[in-house]
């Protein structure tokens, strides 16, 4: 290579340098729990939102069959393509049998998104057997089954994302749930390992304390400002945060990020400053 800088080609022809969006044109993105369930919306309504306004075909999985018709009605609307999936996420069968159809469907898969999680959070000794088993299944085994299936359809350049919780890092009261999100990174970063040969990426997005439909189920007004003090930037997210966090992690942009598991929580819980032990 010359050293002499008057024969050098201005260094932007790698496609990072010179892409723009729409990132997923032409692509087909699967997004579980993509319905829209109440006027917060979802981070996995948010997912199938961005993925749709950057060109793919959106296939909304959800239980609900009425929040996934929502959110499919809205992106044809605007103008996208996007179908409804009614699966029960924590049935094996169930997920091979509408990955199928996601097949049939649209030919391809290109992105998996999931943000199937909730429950669990009884403490582990007083937690039900039935309980524990369901906290598994909704916040791990959902993800297991979706990507299992999915990845059988998937080529090079393809991108799953999950969605854990800042309670996998937390070193609070055990809870089934906080279990089960850690357990996700690890198949998160197994997968990631599995699948690199393949070309296919895998990340997470760990989600700090954002206001959205899941917040809003089991927080009042009160707790909600609270909790917003106790964020480091103190400002509180929102699923668009997580979305965008997602979106980028699904398109080329992030070509060489796999098995990374990406806090998105305006910084953490803060650190007030209380003093200095030693200090008079």
């Amino acid at each position: 290579m010359s050293t002499d800088p008057t024969t050098w080609e201005f260094p932007v022809t790698d496609a990072l340098a010179t892409a723009g969006p729409p990132w997923l044109s032409g692509k087909v993105a699967v997004v579980a729990g993509g319905g829209l369930s109440g006027p917060e919306g979802g981070v996995g309504f948010a997912m199938a939102w961005l993925y749709h306004r950057n060109g793919a075909a959106v296939a909304v999985l959800d239980r609900d069959e009425a929040a996934a018709q929502r959110t499919v009605d809205g992106i044809r609307e605007a103008g996208g393509e996007a179908e409804v999936f009614v699966v029960n996420m924590i049935d094996d069968e169930d997920v091979a049998r509408t990955v199928a159809a996601v097949i049939e469907r649209f030919g391809r898969i290109d992105v998996v998104a999931d943000s199937i999680g909730g429950g669990g959070v009884e403490g582990i000794f007083e937690t039900s057997v039935d309980a524990w088993d369901l906290a598994m299944e909704v916040n791990l085994k959902s993800a297991w089954y979706l990507l299992r299936h999915a990845q059988k359809h998937m080529t090079s350049g393809g991108a799953a994302v999950l969605i854990s919780s800042g309670a996998a890092e937390g070193r609070g009261p055990g809870l089934p749930y906080s279990i089960a999100k850690t357990a996700l990174e690890k198949l998160t970063t197994g997968a990631a390992t599995t699948l690199a040969p393949r070309g296919i990426r895998v990340n997470c997005v760990r989600v700090g304390m954002i206001w959205g439909a899941f917040a809003a189920k089991g927080m009042t007004q009160e707790q909600r400002e609270i909790r917003r003090q106790n964020v480091a930037m103190g400002v509180e997210g929102n699923n668009w945060d997580i979305a965008s966090a997602a979106l980028f992690l699904s398109t080329d942009q992030a070509r060489w990020v796999s098995g990374q598991i990406l806090s998105v929580d305006g910084g953490g819980m803060a650190m007030r400053n209380f003093g200095q032990a030693g200090a008079k």
